[in-house]
């Protein structure tokens, strides 16, 4: 046995008396092993090279090679130069005897022949096969083809035995010839009748032999079209329309270009389940029962669905035709976390109806609404019709999500498309271009949902029926916690409710100390932490069951509280004061800061403020300059001065009528040295005369109050009625203060008595 030196070969195969040239530096050998990588390692057998030339090509080393005959790799080793090497069985071709391989040969060569044939030889490649005699070497020209994959050759490579590897090549051989002659007669078929054809026909003509070769037909299609359009229960114009597409379809017949674009109508149009619906359950009460066991709090939009049913069930129990106009589009506005998504579930499963969602957010093509016209390459139904056919029936849920961050560009404007849709005296018959047929949508109950209602255009919310959530009070959030959160983080966690245990006021410690928010996706979050770190104590034996959660474990899971109660703090000196908010994450603690400087006059503002917040800040110290007297202020302490109003609230643009009061009370509380309440929270727009404005979101600013440990709200005289839609506990724990002026705001703001002016 020799010691070569192995120099493997990706992704080709050499047989012997094949010459190579090769990217490798073979150094002075004169022989080496030539092996295919196979899967990850080596093939069973190589080939052994003769080195007939070396030479260098851009700095690398090329050599050429002549292959001798097969070897079999055995032990490798690495010499004293680093070369890697193989003993080598080497294995010359034993000729064996003529009588085994007369006939595999003559045979052989006829089926080469026949092949070179159809492919069109010019009689060098028959000459070639036909000068080689010796059988081992017949067989190994199967392995010049290109119609061999890199396994079929690895395995006549690996076949040492001269017969057995003639029988595998005329195997090989056997099996491309028959491919070529189903080639030959479907592109016989197709030349007859597609001389002065363009190439495009010649190739649909091909689909044709192919199809006919698989006994498929146009008949037999245009046949199953018009049965599952008998069957579909199609409106009688969507049937109409249907069939003349299906004419047109067997009058071109399938060849035809446009064929498949009318094949592809036709199945959409059979994907819409225009005669399904499910069995509503018209039953107010379980409806109810469902609602109430999924969600806690929430009860306009319950008490809206459970007025849909009744009004429904009676209408059934009459014998009265549904109403188009009826059909209910409400819209849930609020804060994330408050479970607007989620709920649409909830009054699909009360109400026995399918449920599919639809993500608006970002969508800014009218096409993704009312669909692409047929006249484009790859036109497609829009969403609405995608809903329905996933749904598979004409009366689902539809969630809307996102309403408010739908985008308009050159596209089109997806919320005019949505005008149609989500106005009930017209969805009935809504329209998709791609389509082009009339749909029923008025069966459908759609729920669209938003975080503010600033963003959503005006026709499109006057044609909703907006229910706000405007966030949970901290007794909903414990309750939230202990019913549904709590139960559902134990599951996730690989717990039971035997393993753990807890009680409320763990739960309000969570929600008072560790989340500042209007819904309760954080508070889920949290305890989701806390038990993810006991069920790992659990799991690795360092904590016995059952575990009891209190204060000392939220400590150590959540480290020091994330929120305190900052307003005591902040309002000490004069010149802050207490605001209140409404952001796209629900109510919000504002502090706004007043000061003054030597400089030229004029007023700075800081706090990444939009432009409603800048004009209520100039009018406020606008309102201050001209009321200076009456508030005690000498008129000289503006001479000079130079005004700054920071709203330290992070990188977040702030904007909204609802600042005025707060950045009067902050200028007014730095110039008279009366520090502002901390108790104390404010919100109102003022004009320049002084009067106080009505504001929006009283519901979430008062909420977010009452998080912050404020206990006193001053708010504008006109927005007192607003206070019904507070929870009743939150309004027991907190005192309201309704204003119509400027002047009534700082008596209940400022502290009575100035402090001593510091030197």
């Amino acid at each position: 046995m020799a010691a070569l030196k192995l120099v493997c070969l990706d992704d080709a195969v050499v047989f012997p008396g094949m010459p190579v040239t090769l990217p490798a530096d073979v150094g002075r050998e004169t022989r080496v092993l030539l092996i295919p990588r196979r899967d990850g390692g080596y093939a069973k057998v190589g080939v052994v090279a003769e080195v007939s030339e070396r030479a260098q090509r851009g700095g690398l080393g090329v050599a050429s090679l002549h292959a001798l005959h097969r070897g079999v790799p055995g032990a490798a080793h690495t010499d004293e130069d680093g070369v890697l090497r193989v003993e080598v069985d080497e294995r010359p071709d034993v000729v064996p005897p003529e009588s085994l391989t007369r006939d595999l040969e003559r045979e052989y060569r006829a089926l080469v022949e026949e092949i070179l044939e159809i492919r069109g030889d010019d009689g060098r490649i028959s000459a070639f096969v036909r000068s080689i005699t010796h059988p081992g070497a017949l067989a190994d020209t199967a392995g010049y083809s290109p119609d061999l994959n890199v396994a079929q050759k690895l395995e006549l490579l690996e076949t040492l035995d001269v017969v057995e590897r003639l029988t595998l090549a005329l195997r090989f051989q056997q099996e491309r010839l028959a491919e070529l002659r189903v080639r030959k007669r479907i592109r016989d078929d197709v030349e007859s009748g597609t001389q002065k054809q363009q190439r495009e026909y010649f190739l649909r003509r091909q689909m044709d032999a192919i199809r006919k070769e698989l006994g498929e037909n146009e008949g037999s299609i245009a046949e199953e079209y018009r049965t599952k359009i008998t069957a579909a229960g199609m409106p009688e114009p969507v049937q109409r329309q249907a069939e003349r597409e299906l004419a047109r379809f067997e009058r071109m017949g399938d060849s035809n270009a446009e064929a498949s674009m009318i094949r592809t109508y036709l199945d959409w149009l059979l994907a819409v389940p225009w005669s399904t619906r499910s069995e509503e359950r018209l039953d107010p009460q379980h409806a109810r029962e469902v609602l109430d066991a999924d969600h806690a709090g929430l009860d306009d939009v319950k008490q809206r669905i459970t007025e849909y049913l009744a009004v429904r069930k009676l209408r059934a129990e009459r014998g009265l035709a549904d109403d188009r106009r009826s059909g209910a589009i409400l819209t849930l506005i609020g804060p994330p976390g408050t479970g607007k998504t989620s709920i649409g579930e909830s009054i699909a499963r009360a109400t026995g109806r399918k449920f599919v969602r639809m993500s608006l957010g970002g969508v800014r093509d009218e096409a993704e609404i009312r669909g692409h016209r047929r006249t484009y390459i790859g036109a497609l139904p829009g969403r609405l019709v995608r809903a329905l056919r996933d749904a598979g029936t004409m009366n689902p849920v539809i969630l809307l999500d996102e309403v408010d961050k739908l985008g308009a560009d050159w596209r089109g404007d997806p919320s005019a498309a949505l005008l149609e849709v989500l106005d009930p005296a017209q969805n009935h018959s809504f329209q998709d271009h791609y389509l082009d047929v009339e749909l029923d949508l008025s069966h459908v109950l759609f729920i669209a949902t938003a975080n503010v209602a600033d963003t959503i255009p005006g026709p499109l919310l006057d044609r909703m029926e907006v229910i706000r959530f405007d966030g949970y009070t901290t007794d909903e959030k414990v309750a939230i916690g202990r019913g549904y959160l709590w139960p559902r983080q134990v599951e996730r966690n690989g717990l039971s409710l035997d393993d753990v245990t807890t009680d409320d006021d763990v739960l309000r410690l969570v929600v008072s100390d560790y989340t500042r928010e209007a819904g309760v996706r954080q508070l889920e979050r949290e305890l989701g932490r806390v038990l993810r770190k006991t069920a790992t104590r659990i799991a690795t034996g360092h904590q016995p069951k059952p575990v009891v959660i209190d204060s000392a474990v939220v400590l150590e899971a959540l480290g020091r509280p994330k929120f305190y109660h900052e307003a005591a703090a902040r309002t000490a000196v004069p010149g802050v004061a207490t605001g209140l908010a409404v952001t796209g994450v629900g109510g919000d603690v504002l502090f706004v800061e007043a000061a003054s400087m030597a400089g030229k006059g004029g007023l700075v503002l800081t706090g990444q403020l939009g432009d409603v917040m800048k004009e209520s800040a100039r009018i406020a110290l606008t309102y201050i300059q001209s009321h200076a007297s009456q508030l005690g202020i000498d008129e000289r302490m503006f001479d000079g001065r130079e005004f700054h109003v920071h709203v330290p609230a992070g990188a977040i643009p702030k904007d909204g009528p609802s600042a005025g009061v707060t950045m009067v009370a902050a200028l007014a509380s730095l110039l008279t040295h009366r520090p502002v309440k901390s108790t104390v929270g404010m919100t109102g727009e003022v004009t320049l005369q002084g009067r106080v404005l009505p504001i929006g979101g009283l519901k979430q600013k008062v909420l977010a109050a009452h998080a912050a440990g404020l206990t006193e709200v001053i708010l504008p005289e006109r927005n007192e009625p607003d206070l019904d839609e507070v929870p009743s506990d939150v309004r027991d724990r907190m005192q309201f203060h309704s204003v119509t002026s400027v002047d009534e705001v700082l008596a209940l703001a400022l502290e009575p008595h100035a402090l001593a002016m510091v030197a």
